[in-house]
Order: structure tokens, then sequence, then C-alpha cells
């Protein structure tokens, strides 16, 4: 996004991270994973979401993948998830040789439509996963039921959801797993990074495992075993030092960001209510029970012709805008490896009208203004 007066991201940076990070090379001299600034993640994480069991991972995708791994799905079960979603939601079962099977969304929140669940299950559905889109939870109380009654996991992709919400549960703690990222363009960053959370004390060591590469190296340098091996399959999980340094920083004032983007978030609210309720455009619903992290926010236009129109409106104003997901039953792996049970009503219709605005801790209100000025100006004009 180079070029633009008011880019669409910027990754945040409180002014700590520099300390961490020489603190890691030049003091503590330990710059691979499970280092005191990892184990300081951990900790947090598990202190402010009230999971069992918080991991770090090198991504939010590798999250996802390992939640895959230890729902134990097997080739040709079936998972149950939405299509507006970041193709890692999918992949991580594909990997597993699953098969993804998408339906619908709500049109308020973007999230599945959680009465669409149900017809999709078959005999070989092994999980439901739920996407929290824009960090707004998903109605998870119904997930939940169907997942009980029909025996089957539930693995919450809260990518986008860190300190946000439901009914006073962390998102991500309400499932069987949970999903975080810690990319650049998220809340809280560590450049490339997520965590798993984990609500069952056997699935715990069974991913810690996982992590290790399939080592229990880990009880090892907690004394509980004289020495450790390979134990079952793995891959590396575990994030550098480096980039828990840095996201620990974040983590120190994650409140005071938290507050910053939702003042931000609501000036747009307020500013653009107007538009709303003249009909010329649509603003976010955030459900009752839901508290949102302001991850994003977003706007809905009337069609695809005038979100497209208004983007480049933006940008010749030095304003950088963007659309979000191409539904993945519409994309060439997702007609190879997934399905769409039922109809597609809002799926598609509604990803061609969402508009993202610029989103970042470092925004400021002035430059919301301006964004909302320039929105102004496009449909006072049309």
């Amino acid at each position: 996004m180079f070029g633009y007066k008011i880019p669409f991201n910027i990754p945040p940076y409180v002014g700590g991270e520099m300390d961490n990070l020489e603190k890691a090379c030049r003091v503590n001299r330990k710059i691979c994973g499970d280092g005191e600034f990892t184990k300081y993640c951990k900790s947090w994480l598990e202190k402010r979401t009230g999971s069992p069991e918080v991991l770090l991972t090198t991504s939010g995708t590798d999250a996802l993948e390992m939640a895959a791994h230890l729902c134990h799905v097997e080739p040709g079960d079936e998972v149950i998830m939405p299509s507006y979603t970041f193709c890692s939601t999918a992949d991580a079962f594909v990997l597993r040789r699953a098969v993804p099977v998408f339906v619908d969304i709500r049109p308020d929140t973007m999230n599945i439509d959680e009465t669409k669940i149900e017809d999709a299950i078959t005999d070989r559905t092994r999980a439901i996963c739920a996407v929290h889109y824009a960090g707004v939870s998903c109605e998870m109380d119904t997930i939940m039921d169907i997942a009980k009654r029909h025996h089957l996991l539930v693995v919450e992709d809260a990518a986008q959801g860190v300190m946000a919400s439901y009914h006073g549960r962390a998102l991500g703690t309400i499932g069987d797993f949970g999903c975080y990222s810690f990319h650049e363009t998220k809340n809280y960053s560590m450049g490339e990074g997520g965590a798993i959370l984990i609500s069952d004390k056997n699935a715990a060591e069974e991913a810690e495992i996982l992590r290790e590469k399939g080592t229990n190296r880990s009880q090892f340098f907690r004394g509980q075993i004289d020495k450790y091996t390979w134990v079952n399959y793995g891959s590396s999980y575990l994030p550098s030092e480096l980039n828990a340094a840095y996201l620990a920083a974040q983590l120190d004032v994650a409140d005071k960001i938290n507050d910053t983007r939702l003042a931000r978030w609501n000036q747009y609210y307020e500013e653009l209510q107007p538009l709303a309720e003249a009909g010329r455009i649509e603003l976010p619903t955030v459900p009752d029970g839901c508290r949102h992290n302001a991850h994003m926010f977003y706007i809905k236009t009337k069609d695809i012709d005038e979100r497209q129109q208004l983007i480049g409106w933006l940008k010749e104003n030095g304003i950088a805008a963007v659309f979000h997901y191409i539904p993945l039953h519409t994309a060439p792996a997702g007609l190879k490896y997934c399905r769409f049970h039922g109809e597609d009503v809002y799926t598609t219709k509604e990803s061609e009208r969402l508009l993202r605005l610029p989103m970042y801790y470092d925004l400021t209100s002035e430059n919301v203004s301006e964004v909302c000025d320039r929105i102004r100006e496009f449909y006072r004009a049309r």
C-alpha cells in the first residue's frame, strides 16, 4: 500500500518491540522458540482468555493445521464451514484429505449461517469450523448445541478474534480448539505467527508433541522424563523467540490498542450512519452478546460495480480501501477439493458488496474523518 496518504494497514508498533528483541538477543541469548518471551505470551493469553492451554505457533494457518490434526480427521471425512473465509480455513483440512463442506453465510455478520449447518451433516461429518469474521462471533450457542447432539468437534477460526468475546467468553475458548493469528494485518502482530487454544488436557499433550516435530521434548525440559525421543508424527510449529518478543510488547498494552481501535471503529460508524439511514450503504452488525475488537471496519455498497468505483475514487484521493475474500467454492481449489451444500443465497452476493476501510492502531481521528468525507463526496456526486 505504498504511495497512499492513508494506507489500508500499518502493522502495529508500540515502542517496546526493539527493547524486547535486544533482550532476547543480547541478554537472554535465546532466539529459538520457548524462551522467556514465548512463555510470557502463552501465560498472558491463557490468563486473558481463560483457555486451559495456549501454544504459540508459526502462523494462524499452522494453528488451523494443528487443529485439523488434533481432530483426527481422516481421508473422506467432512468438515462444515463457510465459503466466505481465507483459504487457510479449508487448506488445513484438505491437507488431511478431508472434504470442506460449505454452507451459506448470514448477510448481517458475514458469519456461517448456523441454521444451515444441521442439514449439511452426513455420516462422514467430523467437525464444524466456525469463522468469526471481523472479530464478531458466530452464533456459538446454536453451533455448540448442534455439535453436541451430533457428536462433532468444533474448531473456532478466531484469526481475527483476539480480545473479542461471545456472552462473556473469549473467542477461541468455546469450541474444542481455537485458532488465533498474529499476522501483520491483525490487531496484535508478531509479523507471522499465531496460537492454538485447547480445551482438553489430553489434546493439549498431543498438541505439544505435534508442535515439537513429534517429540516429547517439552516434557524433557520440564523434567518429566529423563530423555526425549520421537514418539509421534509432528512438524515445526514453534515460532522464533524473536517473533514472540515482538508480540510481547504489544500484549503489554493490549487494552490501549483495543480501546484505540474501538474508538476509530465507533467514529466510522457515527460519521457514516447518515449514509446508511439514507439507504446508500450498509454498516456492520454486531449482535447482542457479542463484544467485537474493531478488527476491521467495512461498508456494503449497492453492488460490485459501485464498490469498484468507490475503491477507484478513494484511490484517486490517496486512500487505500480493499474488497475481501473471493468465496472459496468459486476458486479452482475449492471446485477440486470441496463442495457447497444448499443454495448460495448470500455468500457471493454479499462478498461482492463488501468494502474494507483503513483500520490500524496508528489511524488518527483526522484520518477517519477524511475517509468519511471522501465517501460522502462520492455519494453526493451520484
